[in-house]
């Protein structure tokens, strides 16, 4: 692609009130709208003083400038550009919008996580985000550790990270992510809860897992309920959550001796192959040809205390190469890496261990997060952070239903995409009968999208 040489752009000016480049948002505000975020807000939530006057009119345009890409406070102020207030009333500035979050406390911020829940119920009754929930769901927890730079930040510390297979120590905050869903659709965040950053990865877990029960079965998650997390999540108190919410588990173990010691008792012959990275199906014996197998025996977890369980441990081994054995030359006894789940699954072994894998699509969820509003934690005060994660999570449900009502592949497309293909798009504005009519770019190559969400969210005539 090369510039026009015959007429060369000679001017810009920055002189159009009819022109908006988030055309997307109207009919993603007005999902908003019909899943009550207005209605959750304004009946949850009570701030004081001026400041904390009209939340749900603060709260939806947070939301709305997250939804265009957002990710500080002086970013917000793309909601106001253009033709936008005549499409959107009661737009904040982003000073407002700072001093709004600032009023936040810990108990107002759990007064947003209501409305948050609230929200998503709601976009569960309009929209099938989760497909299937009267079969299977799946609830999924995980932290991550979002770096911060400023030392005035309240609440930050060390805490531990991976990067490029090392184990780093990073200074920031550590939240804590749940989500819901099922083998149909994408996930869905249910709950957030933001951590300093020298927290374990374990802490408040039992309670957020309850929380997140209570929201899957509230949006039609009547069918088996699997909660799945990884090994740092094994614990007591998070396995407890079994019995008195009747739901079952899915935990990777820590491999430690009393675990090595069960993985060695497995007999040869109860191993089986699965498809794994490069498997290879042999046609003549009608099996996968791999490096990973699985295999399950019982196992007795935290025996000799109130909370011990008895379950499945299913173990998936790799066999470990030795990088400085000669060419042609076999090992004489091989060895194994061994990754081991407990887990109470009522599935057969190889359907119980492709689920619990499955367990890592909560990392692109945290992924989207970063991508999105989550780049950066923007308030020096601890409280305003945390609200600003749940509006994250806020946002992150919208657009994942906004991909639900374009349809096709999108139900299931990163956040990302769906934002800067049908939210990101320029338009002009045209007043007609007190109507406004949207002019979107001719031979935009997303147009069945958003004309399919458009459509969805329109209200009815009269």
């Amino acid at each position: 692609m090369r510039l026009r040489h015959d007429a060369p752009v000679v001017r810009a000016t920055f002189d159009d009130p009819n022109l908006v480049s988030y055309a997307g948002l109207v009919p993603v505000m007005r999902l908003a709208e019909q899943a009550g975020l207005h209605d959750a807000v304004a009946d949850r939530v009570s701030l004081p003083t001026d400041k904390g006057a009209n939340p749900a009119g603060k709260v939806a345009t947070i939301v709305a400038g997250m939804l265009a890409g957002a990710d500080s406070i002086d970013d917000l102020d793309i909601a106001r550009h253009g033709g936008m207030r005549s499409l959107f009333g009661g737009v904040y500035a982003p000073s407002t919008l700072g001093s709004f979050l600032r009023t936040f406390t810990h108990g107002h911020v759990r007064q947003l996580h209501a409305a948050a829940r609230d929200t998503l119920i709601g976009l569960a009754a309009r929209v099938p985000i989760l497909a299937g929930a009267d079969v299977l769901t799946f609830v999924d927890i995980d932290s991550m550790l979002r770096r911060v730079y400023g030392r005035q930040k309240q609440g930050i510390g060390f805490g531990h990270t991976r990067i490029g297979g090392y184990n780093v120590r990073l200074r920031g905050y550590n939240p804590l992510v749940a989500t819901v869903s099922t083998p149909l659709s994408a996930p869905v965040v249910a709950a957030t809860r933001l951590r300093a950053g020298n927290a374990g990865s374990g802490r408040g877990a039992a309670s957020m897992i309850a929380e997140t029960i209570t929201t899957a079965r509230s949006c039609g998650a009547t069918g088996e309920i699997v909660v799945r997390a990884d090994s740092a999540f094994y614990a007591k108190a998070v396995i407890a959550t079994r019995p008195r919410h009747k739901v079952r588990f899915s935990v990777t173990a820590r491999i430690d001796a009393k675990v090595h010691t069960a993985c060695d008792s497995i007999r040869d012959d109860q191993w089986t192959d699965i498809r794994y990275p490069q498997a290879v199906w042999d046609e003549q014996e009608q099996r996968w040809i791999s490096d990973a197998q699985i295999a399950e025996t019982e196992y007795t977890a935290f025996a000799g205390t109130r909370q011990q369980v008895t379950a499945r441990l299913i173990v998936r081994r790799v066999r470990r190469d030795d990088p400085t054995q000669a060419p042609g030359q076999q090992e004489l006894l091989p060895t194994y890496r061994y990754h081991a789940v407990l887990t109470d699954s009522p599935y057969t072994l190889v359907q119980a261990e492709a689920q619990h894998r499955q367990h890592a699509v909560i990392e692109q969820i945290n992924a989207d997060l970063i991508a999105g509003p989550l780049a950066h934690l923007p308030s020096g005060r601890f409280s305003a952070n945390d609200a600003w994660l749940t509006r994250t999570a806020i946002a992150h449900n919208l657009t994942r239903a906004a991909g639900h009502l374009a349809a096709g592949t999108w139900t299931t497309a990163r956040t990302s995409t769906i934002r800067t293909r049908i939210i990101t798009v320029a338009a002009r504005l045209a007043h007609r009968a007190r109507t406004i009519h949207l002019h979107l770019p001719e031979h935009w190559p997303w147009q069945a999208a958003f004309d399919n969400l458009f459509t969805a969210v329109r209200p009815a005539p009269g």
